[in-house]
């Protein structure tokens, strides 16, 4: 059954009577104060700061969030062919969902989702043709499936799991650690753990691990993430017990990533300041009782990411002197600084005109993937850096995976496209012939679809790509519903991946552009950068541009054209409706970094320094005021129809930012369009959020993007 079939005769078309009208939406009345600040000589209001409260804690924000959530879903229930959508979505949803097998343990690992399952459920198999045994199963976790799976790591010899627990959302993350032969929890409980994940001696005895101190209970989903320390854990002792490792009091801005090496002799310890690729990386001989931590790179300048070792011998990703990456290998015996020159590194593979976007050693090959104008290109090298050749794809797509130990003689890896669901390929390291092993069977023709990519030209003569997906066939006449997204940041790629969500939009006929703007990954650290900090204005014009062009080559019009963008993509969508108000017919910003003036003192937002500066510095001040999307807003403006979506749970982006946001941008509406937000509970920034929720959330953004845009549901 397609879409053209389950929607009858109704049609959804433009909303010009009072479900639009000013007097259909009256909103909250939201309480204005006179907060106000002086930065750097410049007067800065805040009348909506009291927002930024903790909901769990303040009942003023607890009663705002559920009067502004009344007016959205009073709205949004009214919308023809909401529920229709829904189910629509769920039937698409219902396919089964493997992930690619990793061989750790001595048995193959995997997640799969029988179709609507709230959560992946994890399994292992002695070998690929037997049954696979169930590990943990996250649904018998809580009721409403807000509890997840946000990890796991086996032991080398296969009797214990490291297992990471996340609910509503939240970043945080406890770790606990399962017997294999019984599948029985152990008492060991690891709390307070944030972007890290443990790292299992080679005998199994403990693993290494970064935290950060408890917080104080009201501040758990607010307070700055500082002073990260690197403990090790013995299997079955108290956390209490655990023996620190590593801290830097004097920087507590650092955080730090364990990695035990394969072979089980070194740890490494890669240090970060923030969402850039530039790491310290320190080395120790597990194979010493008194061990200690030995320099390998000093300065926050290059990245440096591990892709295995042979023996003394460590190969890594590097972007020293070469903006598009290499690979280089070290050898340890040599000591020294390997940034200083005095160790001898060594190039494997050299830069190419491609972006060098993941790279593993396994079965005594260099696997690396590269992006070749934002899709997946695959190469293989021997360990002296011999081109063994390309790895056949079946089209333009994302591919991924190729993990495994330098021994293994096979790897595995994941591709798909717009319209290609996810498959599952086995790679013999030796013949280098791919297997498919399995295939996702959605309700729904590939066929009867078609993805291109064009290039236009930005604001200041910059050519950026684009991919377009829609129906074959379709006339592009100006009318078409055309959603737009983005996300240009920290050297984020967006490549061409399936979703059901957006296979839903273009099967009601809508078209999918999806624009990869400056400040993302696609073309390396220089296309990064020209996006970032002073530079960040070139992401918006960017994504403007995109959307002039698709008017331009009459493909849509401003009146049919959505966007849409998540994270520091709601970022984008909040700053682009903001100094672009006339060229959008809906918008959805998701989760979005709101307040540029004040991100950084919350949760996570330090790290975000690195692409936005901070209001803290003068010259950064100014930039970030000129765009940041909440104090730009202006009264009296007639914006366009937008959606704001949250969650109360979000620790990454705190949903302060889009409450103020959203209360501002009423208040200064001056047209009928509606402006509204809709607040999930129980979730947060994105991951672990349950397939229900899910499917309930993009039945309604889609339901409100037809509304607004005037797409004609077919018969």
């Amino acid at each position: 059954m397609r879409f053209t079939s389950w929607l009858g005769c109704a049609c959804i078309g433009l909303f010009t009577g009072n479900l639009m009208s000013e007097e259909a939406l009256q909103y909250p009345k939201t309480r204005k104060d006179d907060t106000a600040e002086t930065l750097h000589g410049q007067k800065v209001e805040d009348p909506y700061r009291w927002l930024e409260d903790d909901v769990r804690k303040s009942a003023e924000v607890k009663q705002w969030v559920a009067d502004e959530n009344k007016v959205t879903f009073a709205y949004l229930e009214k919308l023809p062919g909401r529920k229709r959508i829904q189910d629509r979505l769920t039937k698409l949803w219902n396919y089964e969902k493997v992930s690619a097998p990793s061989r750790l343990g001595g048995k193959y690992w995997f997640v799969r989702n029988d179709g609507l399952q709230n959560q992946s459920v994890l399994y292992a198999r002695e070998t690929l043709a037997s049954e696979p045994k169930l590990i943990l199963d996250p649904n018998t976790w809580s009721k409403d499936g807000t509890v997840a799976l946000a990890g796991w790591r086996p032991t080398d010899d296969g009797r214990h799991l490291a297992y990471g627990v996340a609910e509503a959302g939240s970043d945080w993350v406890t770790w606990r650690v399962l017997d294999l032969a019984t599948l029985k929890p152990l008492p060991d409980e690891i709390k307070w753990v944030k972007f890290n994940s443990p790292s299992w001696k080679k005998d199994g005895s403990g693993f290494y691990y970064g935290r950060f101190s408890e917080p104080k209970a009201d501040q758990k989903f607010q307070a700055l993430n500082l002073n990260m320390k690197v403990y090790f854990h013995k299997l079955g002792t108290a956390q209490s017990e655990d023996a620190l490792v590593h801290a830097t009091p004097d920087h507590p801005d650092w955080g730090f990533q364990t990695i035990v090496t394969d072979d089980g002799n070194y740890l490494l310890m890669i240090t970060h300041v923030g969402t850039d690729h530039r790491y310290r990386v320190e080395w120790a001989d597990l194979r010493k009782p008194d061990f200690k931590l030995v320099p390998l790179v000093d300065k926050f300048e290059n990245e440096w990411d591990f892709a295995g070792n042979e023996g003394d011998t460590l190969y890594f990703k590097c972007n020293l002197g070469a903006p598009m990456g290499r690979v280089v290998k070290v050898d340890l015996g040599k000591g020294g600084d390997c940034t200083q020159g005095a160790i001898d590194w060594v190039e494997i593979v050299p830069q190419t005109k491609e972006k060098l976007d993941g790279c593993n050693l396994v079965g005594g090959r260099v696997v690396c993937t590269y992006l070749k104008d934002a899709y997946t290109q695959v190469k293989l090298f021997s360990l002296q850096g011999k081109d063994l050749g390309k790895l056949d794809l079946p089209g333009i797509g994302t591919a991924g995976g190729f993990g495994g130990k330098l021994e293994e003689k096979e790897t595995f890896y994941s591709f798909s496209s717009f319209a290609t669901p996810g498959r599952i390929y086995r790679l013999d390291l030796e013949t280098q012939k791919s297997e498919l092993i399995h295939q996702s069977k959605v309700d729904f023709d590939p066929d009867l679809y078609e993805t291109r990519q064009v290039f236009y030209t930005s604001r200041d003569g910059t050519k950026v790509p684009m991919f377009l997906s829609h129906k074959k066939g379709l006339k592009l006449d100006g009318t078409n519903p055309t959603l737009l997204y983005g996300y240009g940041g920290f050297s984020i790629s967006l490549t061409p991946g399936f979703s059901v969500g957006r296979l839903a939009w273009m099967e009601m006929g809508g078209v999918l552009a999806v624009a990869n703007l400056r400040g993302g990954g696609e073309y390396g650290e220089e296309w990064h950068k020209a996006g970032t900090k002073e530079r960040k204005q070139n992401v918006f014009d960017d994504f403007i541009g995109a959307a002039e062009y698709l008017i331009a080559q009459k493909i849509t019009s401003p009146r049919h054209l959505g966007i849409q963008g998540g994270s520091n993509g709601g970022l984008l969508v909040g700053a682009a409706l903001v100094q672009r108000p006339d060229l959008f017919g809906a918008c959805l910003p998701a989760v979005g970094v709101m307040d540029m003036l004040r991100f950084q003192k919350f949760t996570a937002g330090r790290y975000w320094v690195d692409d936005y500066g901070s209001s803290d510095n003068a010259p950064d001040f100014k930039y970030l005021f000129a765009y940041s999307p909440y104090h730009n807003l202006k009264p009296g403006t007639k914006y366009p129809p937008t959606l704001v979506t949250t969650g109360d749970t979000d620790d990454r982006v705190v949903p302060g930012h889009s409450f103020k946001f959203a209360a501002r941008l009423q208040e200064c509406q001056a047209g009928p369009a509606p402006v509204l937000i809709r607040i999930e509970t129980r979730a947060g920034h994105g991951a672990g959020k349950p397939t229900a929720m899910q499917i309930e959330e993009i039945a309604d953004q889609w339901a409100f993007l037809a509304a607004n845009l005037g797409l004609k549901l077919p018969d």
